[in-house]
């Protein structure tokens, strides 16, 4: 276990010392993923958060982590949390657009947020407000569950030079970006993690979005379509942690507190863990996999995503009001946000290269 998550625990042992009747008290829970148990880092939060609330209830509070693989509804995780088959799930917030195309502003948009801009909304903004006013609708709790950081743009069979080569594309990409994509001509599919490389191989698709180097290696997509393009349409992609409101209504106030506790925890160590593999696998891949060409989208076919995107997002905000104030309050976020982001991250990088170069 990381020192984060260590600090976490031992800070909930100390307050176990002044609750000695919660060692009275054993609940048992199940949380189903999305992702297969072996995904990491995406599967890494949930099996992280099981370990933590056992240790910090000294056994009481035992949550059972299943992956894809057992309950086979990958995409069906919100719909088996509200209903009470799971008491916790972990996904993906824009999985459901399907339901309400709010959610995806807590998963990530086009051209939105970084990880860190985002954060800043949920926990010093107005998103955990916004996030949970829609999410009261089905009964659920969600928090976020850990970020990816900015994604790649996708694996391709051929390069993209222009529009055209946009049109009648088969695209696995999900979320409002997938929306964005439909406008410019592509046919696009959203499949789960366990049959991407098979639709790819089998043509079923000719492209794909996953995460990023350090999770897309691993699944061996660059051996089909060498064509990787940098991101644009999803720059901080979150994960959540959904609970049954009823069955968090019934748990003790000390393991209300273990639960929120090492969400927040094991939520920060996932984007540690998914930059510090995509950092180790980018670097790997310039001599362990020449085949890789790198690419980013030509310039005119990036004005033509945006134009897109605001236009898909505006036609949101024009037919539902929460859509539209959630929309407002993270525009406006970021305009605030990223102004120091400039100022900080991005200068400073830009002033590292620089003195590199010279």
């Amino acid at each position: 276990m990381k020192i984060l998550t260590r600090a976490v625990v031992a800070l909930a042992a100390l307050a176990m010392l002044a609750t000695p009747a919660l060692a009275q008290k054993t609940v048992k829970w199940k949380l189903a993923m999305t992702w297969p148990s072996t995904l990491t880092p995406l599967a890494s939060p949930p099996l992280r958060l099981a370990e933590m609330v056992k240790e910090m209830s000294g056994g009481k509070f035992i949550i059972k982590v299943e992956g894809k693989e057992k309950h086979k509804a990958p995409l069906g995780i919100l719909d088996m949390v509200k209903g009470g088959q799971y008491q916790m799930g972990h996904s993906a917030s824009y999985y459901w657009k399907g339901k309400d195309m709010s959610m995806v502003f807590f998963t990530t948009v086009p051209f939105g947020m970084t990880a860190f801009e985002q954060y800043a909304w949920f926990y010093y903004g107005d998103g955990m407000k916004y996030m949970q006013q829609v999410y009261d609708r089905y009964k659920v709790l969600s928090y976020p569950g850990g970020n990816t950081g900015v994604q790649m743009g996708g694996w391709f069979r051929k390069e993209i030079k222009s529009l055209d080569d946009l049109k009648g594309l088969k695209m696995r990409i999900p979320g409002l970006a997938g929306e964005v994509f439909a406008k410019l001509g592509v046919n696009v599919t959203n499949i789960p993690a366990g049959e991407l490389y098979t639709s790819l191989d089998r043509g079923t698709i000719d492209a794909l979005e996953w995460v990023g180097p350090g999770m897309d290696i691993k699944m061996g997509f660059h051996k089909i379509a060498p064509y990787y393009y940098t991101g644009w349409h999803e720059p901080a992609s979150e994960m959540q942690f959904l609970i049954n409101k009823r069955a968090y209504s019934k748990l003790p106030p000390e393991y209300q507190a273990m639960l929120q506790s090492a969400m927040k925890a094991v939520a920060s160590e996932m984007y540690f863990e998914n930059f510090a593999g995509s950092a180790e696998a980018w670097e790997k891949m310039k001599t362990e996999y020449p085949n890789i060409k790198v690419k980013t989208f030509p310039k005119p076919v990036l004005k033509a995503m945006k134009k897109a995107t605001d236009e898909v997002l505006n036609s949101y905000a024009a037919k539902d009001p929460v859509f539209k104030e959630i929309l407002e309050s993270q525009r406006s976020f970021m305009k605030k946000a990223r102004q120091w982001t400039i100022i900080s991250d991005y200068n400073y990088i830009k002033t590292c290269l620089e003195l590199e170069e010279d």
